[in-house]
């Protein structure tokens, strides 16, 4: 059952009412620091899986969650159903949502988004394996591979490159964002990760 939405317009008015929801963004800490909406919390999708239970006995108030696109946030709030909560809305459409509607964000150092990522790397992959099985036999069953893998990231709504790319220095921010910073950032009245 996929999680309920809120449009860009209708989250930015509930976030100048007086009682805002709280944003927790599940993308990695360096697509966080590239850009994110002002007051949100980074609680990067790994993270946010492997300590499901003891994030969601953090929250305490309305939430709604937000990646680049909605795909992440809704595995997010997947995860969160299964320790327990009802009902955590996500931005519809996402971050480029919100960016398509005008409205404000925080920018940081610039760094291309892990979806661009992985399009780059298998599309490498793959035009360089047609290329060289010209000289090396066989070689085009790793394009095949790519493909085959790409098209299971597609009907999981999971990308295994993905998870790999974001492990990467490039793909890592200047924070501390480990499970007991994220767990302090819950409570009331702290900052995000730092």
């Amino acid at each position: 059952m996929p999680e309920a939405t809120v449009d860009a317009a209708t989250l930015h008015e509930q976030l100048t009412s007086m009682n805002p929801p709280r944003l927790i963004d599940v993308r990695t800490p360096a697509e966080f620091e590239t850009q994110h909406n002002s007051g949100a919390y980074n609680v990067p999708l790994d993270v946010l899986r492997e300590h499901r239970d003891e994030i969601a006995g953090h929250l305490d108030q309305r939430v709604v969650l937000i990646c680049r696109s909605g795909q992440r946030a809704d595995q997010a709030g997947e995860s969160l159903r299964q320790a327990g909560l009802t009902s955590i809305p996500i931005l519809e459409g996402g971050l480029s949502s919100w960016l398509a509607g005008g409205f404000a964000v925080n920018r940081g150092r610039q760094r291309w988004e892990l979806e661009r990522q992985v399009r780059l790397i298998a599309g490498l992959i793959i035009a360089l394996s047609v290329l060289a099985s010209i000289v090396v036999p066989y070689l085009e069953w790793v394009a095949f591979a790519i493909g085959a893998g790409l098209t299971t990231a597609a009907l999981t709504n999971t990308c295994a490159m993905g998870i790999l790319l974001a492990r990467l220095p490039y793909n890592q921010a200047n924070t501390t964002c480990d499970t007991a910073t994220v767990v302090s950032q819950l409570l009331p009245a702290s900052g995000a990760c730092s």
